[in-house]
């Protein structure tokens, strides 16, 4: 490929590389279990809400916004934690919160999807409807600093890769590849947290 058409490519879906670009980093820190990831995270929440609602996925736009409220309240969460504990200490999650979070993503994914197919025009309602119900558990699960947001990241990133290649969106598509082993990369270092700290 050309220099030219490289540069003009970058240059015709800035927003969305700005987003991609903002999301590694972002995710690549929460591995890291840094505080700073959370205002990283924000400005690609935000980046991604406008190019999700300018290819009519509504679910994932959505999505976005929750993704703020979240955002904001896993920074004040975290923040709590290191303030009191001098770092941002990681659980486990209890089999009956996890089973809870799986069935409110199951029965969250059916309502929004119908309610989505309603509006002309959605893309893949139902499928844009299920993956941003569960990325919903996961946010809240990684809010909470539980270890297995890891595991459903990992999952629902591997849906997205096929729904961003089908609408045809190849940076946000290869960005998913990546975070699937920035979601690998986090479950190791916070599974190792947790060893060091019951250790402690």
């Amino acid at each position: 490929m050309h220099w030219t058409a490289i540069t003009n490519y970058l240059f015709a879906n800035w927003l969305e590389n700005a987003g991609a670009l903002t999301t590694i980093v972002g995710i690549w820190l929460t591995t890291r279990r840094n505080l700073i990831c959370w205002p990283v995270v924000l400005i690609s929440d935000v980046l991604y809400l406008i190019v999700f609602y300018r290819v009519r996925l509504f679910s994932d736009a959505l999505l976005q916004i929750f993704f703020l409220a979240f955002t904001l309240y896993g920074w004040w969460y975290w923040w709590l934690g290191v303030r009191e504990e001098g770092e941002v200490r990681v659980e486990r999650l209890p089999l009956k919160s996890m089973l809870a979070g799986l069935a409110i993503g199951a029965a969250g994914g059916l309502a929004l999807g119908f309610l989505m197919k309603q509006i002309h025009g959605t893309a893949l309602p139902f499928l844009d409807a299920i993956l941003t119900s569960y990325s919903l558990v996961a946010s809240w699960w990684a809010a909470r600093k539980h270890i297995a947001n890891w595991w459903l990241w990992i999952a629902v990133d591997v849906a997205y890769i096929g729904e961003y290649l089908y609408k045809d969106l190849k940076p946000t598509a290869a960005l998913y590849a990546l975070l699937i082993a920035l979601a690998a990369l986090g479950l190791r270092d916070w599974r190792r947290a947790a060893a060091t700290q019951i250790a402690a």
